[in-house]
């Protein structure tokens, strides 16, 4: 795991070369004071406090352990005024002092040179407290009274020398994440503007089939208006329609017929073929040396027969590919067209108005077609025509035609507008800083923790799996990222906050007489996509761990594709 910049673990190199520089004024300054705070202690007669330049006191007050200033600078070598550390026990109204001052440490503690390692600070109630803090001060300076008889010897050279390994190892890992996040963004970038140019071409998609599905309906407007204009309407109302019918009925069952004795008429064949060969064989094979009447006039009587010649030579295949025409059930491309003579029209009909319409003025058509439908109107209320649900069972195939085009097209215009809301949906979800969560969306990583397997499916989903087997319990879907604060020590060994980027993932399976389980994804910068811990916090309230890269500090998060939320 990679620690963040300002925690206890990680501290630039380059700080140790601060104790080369401030050689020169170290013995001139207090116990306990940094180069940084130095030129506060230049003068030698008299310290003004840090934090109230209006409070003066002689400098041989400095380090005297009594607490003179409200902000504590006056005291950088002793824990006299350790009660003003935000970690001190004491709660603000206990800590002693004018009610005139707000009273906070002006100083970030007790600070340790520890040559040959990197400077740090000690907590001001750790110095001298018979403890040595070897992690903060090496060289053992904190305990400088030596209290108890404590004695911290200087560990610096063999501290520093380790700490040196592990930092040149953090700083590789720290690379390695860097390049990998920078991975991530591009990828995200690229998914972006994969998504920013489906929506334009859908946009131009859409206009182009909303124009189409006009024309169609409107090409389904005037096919019913023609269809209503008929006079007669209908195949029970036609001679034609009538006679078709039955033709139709007959020569299916003469076509069945037909089949049917071709069938009997192979099944017949191949048994004579059958015959032809037993006798066949028979005359070749037989003795005539036998005298047996009876044999013999069988092969004089197949001779005979072998003469008018066999059934090889009565196979017409020419015939037979003419009945295998004959057979198959009529269509539009083979036989008679049915349909079409079922669906023709014996009486007259208004659609010669429309022939005639190029002919005449738009206003005469309008009233000739007028006309026709209140007379034909008349003529059905009269009972004179059959109406048009009496005399049809269903929509004419032109009808048909046109509401199915309508309706396919309306279809898929529907599914291209879904496509387009899911798209637009997309670009306004966050996805962090540079999108970059966009690229690990879906992606799974899993642990293994007692008798579970924790699983993490990023933007997506946790799941706890009984390595026993039985069904998963999901712990939550996601729902957006948020931010957390957790407790990290800094260099002085203090307690601080610090923001860290949360993956929320709520409405899980429900408890047993509970909530519904809910997960809070907790990111820390790492080499890996790795769960390193999960617990529940609470009754099916469950915090996991997850170490990434998208969430180390840096990589150049602006090469990446902007977040669209705010720009749509």
């Amino acid at each position: 795991m990679i620690l963040p910049q300002g925690s206890l673990f990680l501290v630039s190199i380059a700080a140790c070369s601060t104790v080369v520089a401030a050689a020169g004024d170290a013995s001139s300054r207090p116990r306990g004071v940094s180069p940084e705070f130095a030129k506060f202690y230049k003068d030698t007669t008299t310290f003004t406090c840090i934090s109230h330049p209006a409070i003066q006191i002689p400098f041989s007050a400095v380090n005297d352990d009594y607490c003179d200033c409200p902000d504590g600078s006056d005291e950088p070598g002793t824990s006299a005024c350790a009660f003003l550390s935000r970690n001190s026990a004491l709660t603000p109204g206990e800590r002693p002092g004018s009610d005139d001052f707000e009273l906070a440490s002006a100083l970030p503690g007790f600070y340790c040179k520890n040559k040959g390692h990197k400077p740090g600070y000690v907590p001001f109630q750790r110095v001298n407290d018979g403890i040595c803090d070897y992690e903060l001060c090496c060289d053992g300076s904190d305990e400088w009274a030596r209290v108890g008889g404590t004695k911290c010897e200087d560990k610096c050279k063999e501290i520093g020398k380790e700490w040196r390994k592990k930092e040149e190892k953090r700083q590789k890992s720290m690379t390695a994440a860097l390049r990998k996040k920078k991975d991530l963004l591009v990828e995200a970038g690229r998914q972006q503007k994969e998504v920013e140019d489906s929506i334009k071409r859908l946009e131009v998609e859409i206009q182009a089939q909303e124009l189409k599905v006009n024309d169609l309906q409107a090409e389904l407007e005037e096919v019913e208006k023609q269809e209503a204009s008929k006079v007669v309407k209908g195949k029970a109302a036609g001679k034609v329609n009538v006679l078709a019918g039955l033709a139709k009925s007959r020569v299916e069952e003469l076509r069945n017929a037909l089949v049917d004795v071709r069938k009997e008429r192979d099944d017949t064949r191949a048994r004579v073929k059958e015959l032809e060969e037993i006798l066949s064989k028979f005359k070749v094979e037989y003795n005539p040396n036998f005298n047996d009447e009876g044999v013999k006039r069988a092969v004089r009587s197949w001779e005979d027969y072998a003469a008018k010649g066999t059934l090889e030579g009565a196979v017409n295949n020419a015939q037979d590919r003419d009945l295998d025409e004959i057979a198959k059930p009529d269509d539009e491309k083979a036989g008679i067209n049915w349909e079409q003579w079922e669906n023709e029209e014996d009486g007259c009909e208004a659609g010669i108005v429309y022939q005639l319409a190029a002919y005449l003025p738009p206003s005469l058509v309008e009233f000739i077609e007028g006309k026709v439908l209140f007379v034909r109107g008349l003529l059905e209320d009269n009972g004179i025509l059959p109406k048009a649900a009496e005399t049809s069972t269903s929509e004419s195939k032109v009808v048909s035609e046109a509401r199915e085009a309508v309706k396919s097209a309306e279809k898929e215009l529907e599914n291209k507008q879904k496509q387009l809301k899911d798209h637009r949906s997309d670009l306004e979800t966050d996805y962090g800083v540079g999108s970059i969560f966009r690229a690990l969306k879906g992606v799974c990583i899993s642990k293994d923790s007692g008798e579970y397997t924790y699983e993490h499916c990023f933007l997506d989903q946790t799941k706890q799996i009984p390595k026993k087997g039985g069904g998963s319990t999901r712990m939550g879907k996601y729902t957006g990222i948020g931010s957390v604060s957790v407790d990290v020590l800094n260099e002085a060994g203090e307690i601080v906050p610090e923001d860290r980027v949360t993956l929320q993932y709520a409405n899980g399976q429900g408890c047993w007489n509970g909530p519904a389980r809910s997960t809070t994804v907790i990111m820390t910068c790492g080499e890996e996509d790795a769960i390193l811990k999960v617990a529940e916090d609470e009754k099916c309230v469950y915090s996991m761990h997850v170490t990434s890269p998208a969430v180390c500090p840096g990589g150049d998060e602006g090469a990446a594709a902007p977040n669209r939320k705010d720009e749509l």
